[in-house]
């Protein structure tokens, strides 16, 4: 690939930020460095322009209770003995980073003997365990664009966690034979009325945690049986039975659906639920559901993890070979019990969002944290690595919320010896070939 201009606009650019990864970003680049963005969400303008700040330049290493920098090399030595001399490492992250590097974090899992997972451990692991129960019926978000004249946003907020998913893809997208937002209904379903439901054709309450009996309630409904209490989940019978007409008598439809149903009392038995909905909607009418995936490459951590290993996520290779049982094998539950004895986190702060048990035990093993910023996670680490920003410093293959493969563009160089996630995991895994092939673990 040829290096990117100091000067000029870069058009189709990819965001890589959410799940939604727009790739039709304009950037105006000056003197080496972003000057302007065009197309973007708030939430894409902010890490597009504001890419350099807590960076941190320089390997890094913990003697005592301080920081030393320290070559690469250096970093990278230090790092695989950590690996090489732990018995159950966690190798952790990987939904913010290219597919490549996704690859490579297998084989370094295989090769030390740990757990690789996901951030889809805290937010869609349920929708996984759901689509390999039940299957399921899903569309592009192209198709859904073009086709779709009713939409469902089911627990989830686009209008503050994918800004331009309505814009660009669903509620008020021109589509070939669905023109926009006159010719389609939208409904929101959740327990708080959000952004996204002022623009909704009937907003629909449920109470908190219930949204699996009104699921079943709506499978009634959509089968003709009768309802005999007054309400399901705080929604009175006959919303209940609008809805399920509204469902029944579309073209094409979809729910989108987020954590407000994955993270709530019944998580994946949510899914499950929704999914069955849709199998029986297909019935009367074309209906699709989507997972509205939060961090850019979350999808494709899965999907490299399940064509490599057959799992996709929590995977465990501590027995020689991937096990997967996740509630056993899944990042959190390992951190909880204290199980791990060290652990390798690349493109993610799990200290900021894991329980604290999980945190306090994390913090009392061996860490190390390849990261293009500093973190509450990298305050804990023993190496730190900097890394270059997958879509901004290098290129790499990620996958859009419906599993559209995607070549995200490199923008401008790295900073002067900041090298991408392949780089950094390659050596490393080389560094744990070496050690391993002098008996070193």
């Amino acid at each position: 690939m040829d290096p990117p201009p100091l000067e000029g606009v870069i058009k189709d650019v990819v965001c890589a930020f959410c799940g939604c990864v727009c790739d039709d970003i304009e950037v105006t680049i000056k003197g080496g460095v972003i000057e302007s963005v065009k197309g973007a969400c708030g939430l894409g303008l902010a890490k597009l322009l504001n890419y350099s700040r807590e960076r941190v330049y320089s390997p890094m290493v913990r003697r005592s209770q301080s920081f030393v920098e320290v070559s690469f090399e250096e970093a990278v030595e230090e790092a695989a003995d950590i690996l090489v001399n732990a018995k159950y490492p966690l190798l952790y992250g990987w939904s913010s980073t290219s597919n490549e590097a996704v690859r490579l974090g297998v084989e370094l899992a295989e090769l030390v003997g740990g757990v690789i997972d996901d951030t889809s451990v805290t937010c869609h692991g349920p929708t996984t365990l759901a689509l390999q129960e039940t299957g399921v019926v899903t569309a592009t978000l192209g198709q859904l664009k073009n086709r779709a004249d009713l939409m469902v946003y089911w627990g989830c907020n686009p209008g503050h966690a994918h800004p331009r998913h309505t814009v660009r893809y669903s509620a008020m997208a021109k589509g070939r034979f669905v023109k926009g937002r006159r010719e389609r209904r939208i409904v929101v379903v959740d327990v708080r009325e959000t952004p996204t439901a002022k623009m909704a054709d009937l907003f629909v309450k449920v109470q908190q945690g219930m949204d699996y009996e009104l699921l079943t309630a709506l499978r009634m409904a959509v089968k003709g049986y009768t309802i005999e209490v007054e309400e399901v989940a705080g929604v009175p019978r006959n919303m209940i039975f609008k809805l399920a007409d509204m469902l029944t008598s579309a073209k094409f439809g979809v729910i989108f659906f987020g954590m407000g149903v994955t993270m709530t009392a019944g998580k994946g038995r949510n899914v499950e639920e929704a999914i069955r909905l849709v199998q029986e909607l297909n019935d009367h009418t074309k209906f699709t559901i989507l997972a509205m995936r939060g961090h850019y490459n979350v999808t494709g951590s899965g999907a490299v993890m399940t064509w490599l290993t057959g799992y996709p996520y929590a995977v465990d290779f501590s027995r020689g070979y991937p096990r997967y049982n996740p509630g056993v094998t899944s990042s959190t539950d390992i951190l909880m019990r204290g199980d791990a004895d060290a652990a390798l986190i690349v493109a993610s702060d799990p200290v900021s969002h894991f329980p604290m048990k999980a945190v306090e035990n994390l913090s009392r093993i061996p860490v190390v944290v390849i990261d293009p910023r500093w973190s509450p996670t990298a305050a804990i680490a023993n190496v730190f690595i900097p890394s270059a920003f997958v879509g901004i410093e290098v290129e790499g293959t990620v996958y859009r919320m419906d599993k559209v493969p995607i070549r995200a563009k490199k923008l401008l160089e790295p900073p002067p010896g900041v090298k991408s996630d392949v780089e950094i995991l390659q050596a490393l895994i080389d560094r744990v070939k070496a050690r391993k092939l002098k008996g070193g673990g």
